[in-house]
């Protein structure tokens, strides 16, 4: 056996063209296989940030009622404000023997600064014919309780008409028409006196002079 017999031959070695062949074929077929995988992982992303994006947007039924209740808490805190009290309800001192009062002119104000309103009447007997005499009322109220007088600024009794009668940054004023003496007629005043009345230390002072003129 020569030597070379006893070394034996080398294996043939593939090719160097097939290995340049083969040698491709393996990370093409990674790339092959990681395409599935790479859409899946793309697609479970977009979902779940679709997902995220719903979960973060409000509920239209939601906001729209979030913003329809601030606006009337806000309405709900302010307090309504007082009613004056009403005239028709209330009992005059006046004497009309078979007739009924009227009450010819009113006007509300808060007179006493307690944040509450009053209500001042001008009232007469109801008459066919002729000028009954008035009576100028003050009525207040309660917080729990009926309308009722508390004071007289013009008594009946003093023969008066009143005209541009008014309630005024808490100030009642009149212009009282009124008779010299008894012999003048009754539709026809020859007095004419400005009043003001003002509520002062517990009571209705009248502030302006009592100073008549004739007309």
């Amino acid at each position: 056996m020569s030597y070379g017999t006893m070394l034996g031959t080398p294996p043939a070695q593939p090719s160097q063209e097939t290995l340049l062949v083969q040698h491709p074929a393996v990370p093409e077929l990674a790339h092959t296989l990681a395409r599935p995988v790479h859409w899946l992982a793309t697609a479970a992303a977009l979902a779940a940030v679709v997902a995220g994006s719903a979960f973060l947007q409000p509920d239209p039924a939601t906001a729209a009622q979030t913003g329809h209740k601030t606006q009337p808490r806000a309405a709900a805190g302010a307090p309504a404000p007082a009613a004056a009290p009403d005239a028709a309800t209330v009992d005059f001192p006046l004497d009309c023997g078979p007739v009924k009062s009227v009450v010819e002119k009113k006007a509300t104000g808060d007179l006493d600064g307690d944040g509450r309103p009053e209500t001042v009447a001008v009232v007469h007997c109801r008459a066919g014919s002729g000028t009954p005499p008035d009576g100028v009322y003050v009525i207040t109220r309660a917080k729990a309780g009926e309308p009722r007088v508390v004071a007289t600024l013009v008594d009946p009794k003093d023969r008066l008409t009143v005209t541009d009668f008014a309630v005024r940054d808490g100030a009642v004023t009149a212009t009282l028409l009124g008779y010299s003496s008894l012999a003048v007629p009754r539709c026809c005043p020859d007095r004419e006196d400005a009043a003001k009345w003002r509520w002062k230390d517990g009571a209705f002072a009248r502030t302006a002079p009592a100073e008549a003129r004739s007309v």
